[in-house]
């Protein structure tokens, strides 16, 4: 895989690079919520900005069917981007029509101009071969060079991140180069010991990792909605708990494997419950209980892991000299159900070892919750690209800046 540096090293002024980024931020309205993504995309387009190149910067922004949604619109990021700059970004209202054509040629050497949302236009997810093709091709057309930045969607195949780098000299930018490197010290030749902790709503989501990882780490600290399928699995009632109950006996099968190997797999010993969600816009008091993880009353909710498993999480994590860390252990985003999140990313910032949070909700945690990113080794921008390298997969993005 080519790198930025070569590029660089090549020479880029007066060239038109096409930067494919990641700036799917969450929006109130207008507003970004979190401009993590954002960030850290500005090494790469300073870099070549720097150099002289003409950039175009390119993103997806959340799931607009294929036709422009003034919801779903790049502005605010580009607005964003250019504070982050300390220049002047140009933005095109389309993403290959007149507008984008129009501002990608009057960029002067140095600058950079944001296109409108890729899947604004059917082609950039479709998955006709032929249509993808098509779509990819209009992009070629504007530029010379291709930088894949964006990898927060590399493990989609869509025109802008598969079909797209097949068509120019491409190269991969600062954010990817740091993101595989970090992939490969959760895969290849990990100081041990090495915990995962997992969490989120669904465990159907996290199957697949957990498969690959029970032959790797050392212990799984299962948290989040998913765990109300584990406890299931061992016979606890779990009230109204998230469930997915088709999923218990593969996690049946999980907990006699991890225990055939040797692998710590680490249940909530208590939660925080009620009997109803909480209001996650006007954050009003919950009142939440604490019950041990087997007395889960069958009309409450589990909500948050209890004090007793931060405790014991923490513990388990304390000595970790590797740590991957994937989805909140509760719904973090109100107050009253924050602490067991909170408590997990305190204990990745005091172990001694390498620590990633895997991107997605966790990231998002990490700031909400106002912990310092510098604490972490690793924050990754791309929570399912990060789970299905792990998994073990191929991505496509990837895999077409190798070719």
């Amino acid at each position: 895989m080519k790198t930025i540096d070569e590029l660089l090293s090549e020479g880029v002024a007066g060239k038109r690079v096409f930067v494919r980024a990641d700036l799917n931020v969450p929006l109130d309205g207008t507003t970004i919520t979190d401009d993590g993504r954002i960030r850290a995309v500005v090494p790469t387009v300073k870099a070549l900005a720097d150099a002289g190149a003409r950039v175009i910067v390119a993103s997806h922004l959340g799931r607009p069917k294929g036709a422009p949604d003034p919801a779903f619109s790049l502005a605010p990021a580009a607005a964003r981007l250019g504070e982050l700059l300390g220049a002047e970004v140009a933005f095109a209202g389309d993403t290959v029509g007149e507008s984008a054509t129009s501002t990608v040629a009057g960029l002067a050497d140095g600058r950079v101009a944001v296109i409108e949302n890729l899947r604004f236009n059917a082609g950039e997810t479709s998955k006709d071969d032929a249509e993808r093709a098509a779509f990819a091709d209009r992009l070629a057309a504007l530029a010379d060079v291709y930088v894949g930045d964006g990898f927060g969607a590399v493990h989609r195949k869509h025109a802008s991140v598969f079909d797209l780098p097949k068509r120019l000299p491409h190269y991969a930018g600062y954010l990817i180069a740091t993101e595989v490197g970090v992939l490969k010290k959760l895969t290849e030749d990990v100081q041990r010991p090495y915990v995962v902790a997992l969490g989120g709503a669904k465990v159907s989501d996290k199957l697949a990792v957990i498969d690959q990882l029970l032959g790797k780490a050392d212990r799984l600290l299962i948290g989040g909605g998913m765990a109300y399928t584990f406890l299931k699995a061992k016979g606890y009632e779990v009230g109204i708990s998230l469930l997915q109950e088709d999923q218990i006996p593969a996690v049946t099968e999980y907990m006699e494997r991890a225990e055939k190997n040797g692998v710590e797999l680490v249940l909530p010993v208590d939660v925080l419950v009620s009997d109803e969600f909480p209001d996650l816009k006007t954050k009003a008091p919950a009142n939440p209980a604490t019950v041990a993880a087997d007395a889960i009353p069958a009309d409450q909710e589990g909500l948050d892991i209890g004090p007793e498993t931060r405790k014991l999480y923490a513990s388990k994590l304390a000595d970790a000299a590797t740590v991957f860390w994937n989805g909140p252990m509760g719904v973090f985003e109100h107050p009253d159900y924050a602490e067991g999140t909170k408590a997990v990313a305190q204990a990745l910032v005091d172990a001694p070892g390498f620590t990633v949070v895997g991107g997605g909700d966790s990231a998002a945690a990490v700031r909400t919750l106002g912990f310092d990113e510098k604490a972490f080794g690793h924050i990754s921008t791309g929570g399912g690209a990060s789970l299905e390298y792990l998994e073990g997969k191929t991505l496509p993005g990837l895999a077409a800046l190798e070719d």
